[in-house]
């Protein structure tokens, strides 16, 4: 069959417009539509994931604030245009529509956001897999878990993986979310985004890459061989960066000041001292935490929790005091057993973040196998100590009850003072129509309903307004 001249004018055109992946022209028809002034690091961040057409995928690991949304936007943009639009955004139920409305604004990119209600109803319209369709599809790291078998039947284009450093711990056996979304996602290409690749521990890196490809650094055991040594030499350290650098690029902010004017922040500190019964709080549940043997706290999750009570007790004691209350419930229903299980419902209450966070606390076995504990009676003596400590949790709640007024609440307003005092100096000669404001971040809603509720007793009165999860779908 013999093409016509039209087809054949079509087809040069379009050899024209190919390019090596490592050229920005690879790029011309994303850069080309998208509304967003782009800087030279995040061209160089989207070339480098297309550089190698061998790459199972990258990790771009900007510090924050350096744009790596935009840097994800330009890859999503390019494959749209090649008319490969398998795509997909995993990321923080919370940023969902965050993600949509920036592809929407800056890249004229479509998107369809899957949570259980919209799921259920594609399914009804009669699209048994509702990832497959021609849009981009974003769901949250929960509901990728909970599809899994349609994540894994679906032929990525490419996979986007916002707050990438949430699967930090997939290499552990109890890391659930982690493990299920890289099986179902072991054959298609992805781009983590993070701007703290490594936290804790140089497993965390080894877990991240291993998201992208198992065989970078072997098998866990010979990469601690390898890099977790107690020398630390400079041999080692410039090993792995050299492994490194084909998988993972980061830029840091002190790499562009030449080309963005960040602004400039300052910081003011406001102390404050704890009351007698405010300090007393602390001490005695600090004391209860670090004894070796708590019924309250299972050992498989000990750490998990010990982590959320410390946060709590550091909030104010309106966010520990329920918790406490709590514990000593859970550990008064489970009478014969030898632990309580499981979390208490007032930790996902009162903690926000808790979903979260919660799949990637799993303990660390290090080289072990998981451990599958089975119920213990209690001895007399070991019942007796049980009560012992129900008592202390419930002497603990009645303490933190009995506590109204929180010192650091207390000195919130004259921090507010200060805040607003320095902004005014700042803004001096601008117009004077400019509206102070100021965000507070909390650990917990139960602070937050406090502080609402001391402000509100205040000049702020009526100019007070709360931000939280709890208004949330379900389904994520």
């Amino acid at each position: 069959m013999s093409l016509t001249s039209y087809h054949a004018k079509l087809f040069a055109h379009e050899l024209t417009r190919r390019a090596p992946s490592d050229s920005v022209e690879k790029l011309a028809t994303a850069l080309s539509e998208a509304q967003v002034d782009l800087n030279p690091h995040q061209i160089e961040a989207a070339l480098f994931a297309f550089r190698s057409p061998l790459s199972k995928g990258a990790i771009l690991a900007d510090e924050v604030g350096l744009g790596k949304t935009i840097e994800a936007g330009i890859l999503l943009a390019q494959r749209w245009a090649e008319r490969r639009r398998h795509l997909l955004v995993i990321c923080p139920a919370n940023l969902r529509k965050q993600w949509s409305q920036e592809l929407a604004d800056k890249f004229f990119l479509p998107t369809a956001i899957l949570e259980a209600r919209t799921f259920t109803e594609a399914v009804r319209r009669g699209n048994l897999n509702p990832f497959e369709q021609s849009k981009i599809v974003i769901c949250s790291y929960q509901f990728a878990r909970a599809k899994e078998p349609y994540l894994r039947q679906t032929a990525w284009d490419l996979v986007v993986i916002d707050e990438a450093h949430r699967l930090r711990n997939v290499y552990k056996l109890g890391n659930k979310i982690g493990s299920a979304i890289k099986s179902s996602l072991a054959a298609r290409q992805k781009v983590l985004l993070t701007a703290t690749p490594l936290q804790n521990s140089l497993d965390e890196l080894y877990g991240l890459v291993s998201l992208i490809d198992e065989f970078t650094f072997g098998d866990l055991r010979s990469f601690r061989r390898q890099f977790k040594k107690q020398s630390g030499s400079k041999e080692e350290f410039q090993s792995l960066k050299e492994r490194l650098a084909p998988i993972c690029q980061r830029t840091l902010r002190k790499q562009v000041l030449q080309y963005v004017a960040y602004t400039k922040r300052h910081a003011l500190v406001q102390e404050f001292t704890p009351s007698d019964n405010e300090q007393r709080l602390y001490d005695l549940v600090s004391d209860y935490l670090q004894q070796p043997n708590l019924y309250a706290l299972p050992s498989s999750q000990r750490q998990l929790m010990t982590l959320m009570l410390r946060k709590l007790l550091a909030s104010s004691t309106y966010a520990i005091s329920d918790t406490l209350a709590g514990l000593a419930q859970k550990l008064e229903s489970a009478e014969t057993e030898s632990e309580a299980a499981g979390i208490p419902q007032e930790f996902a209450e009162n903690f926000e973040l808790l979903p979260e966070i919660e799949d990637e606390w799993a303990e660390d076995d290090e080289d072990s196998e998981e451990i599958v504990k089975k119920p213990i009676t209690l001895t007399p003596e070991q019942r007796e100590e049980r009560r012992r400590e129900i008592a202390r949790l419930r002497e603990f709640h009645e303490l933190a009850r009995s506590i109204q007024r929180n010192s650091k609440g207390e000195q919130l307003l004259t921090a507010l003072e200060k805040g607003f005092a320095a902004a005014g100096k700042a803004q001096a000669g601008q117009a004077s129509s400019l509206q102070q404001k100021a965000l507070i971040f909390t650990e917990s809603r139960r602070t937050q309903e406090y502080l609402f509720r001391l402000l509100q007793q205040t000049d702020f009165a009526g100019k007070v307004v709360l931000f939280n999860g709890s208004n949330t779908d379900d389904g994520s």
